[in-house]
């Protein structure tokens, strides 16, 4: 009988425990409050995530800064392969290029140079004015042009 009664009495705790957990659920999280006049003077825009898969090179790119307010506009890059070196200089195979086609060479690469996987921050002054797109132009990274575009909102 005292087995009976132990073994019911650790279902019922085992079930309490479940249901405790179950609805207590994550803890709330504070979220920082932005007022309307800093989002309008932030003109924040996420930027899409995107990716060449070309060569046996995929090649994924990030725009982490392109506000009006940023004197340079970086870039995340990442490159992966198993069959070719990527010891390009990224300053010299990379160009942006706004909606009415004019060039401008980046000033910097945040990266480590060769190697079968990379990845760095490709750095350029900011284009003034504010164009409709830009294109990150990619060339000799497994012996293709890779093209990149970002339309600004």
């Amino acid at each position: 009988m005292t087995k009976i009664i132990i073994r019911i009495l650790s279902v019922v705790v085992f079930v309490v425990g479940i249901f405790v957990l179950y609805f207590s659920g994550p803890a709330k999280q504070v979220v920082p409050v932005v007022d309307k006049a800093e989002k309008q003077t932030n003109n924040f825009q996420q930027w899409e995530t995107k990716t060449d898969e070309q060569a046996s090179v995929t090649v994924v790119i990030t725009p982490l800064d392109l506000s009006p307010q940023s004197a340079v506009w970086k870039f995340d890059i990442g490159m992966n392969t198993h069959s070719v070196e990527l010891d390009q200089d990224m300053t010299e195979v990379a160009v942006l290029v706004d909606d009415q086609g004019k060039e401008y060479r980046p000033l910097n690469w945040d990266g480590p140079i060769g190697g079968h996987h990379r990845e760095g921050v490709l750095i350029f002054n900011q284009i003034t004015p504010i164009p409709k797109s830009v294109e990150l132009k990619i060339s000799d990274v497994g012996s293709v042009i890779r093209s990149f575009i970002w339309q600004f909102k």
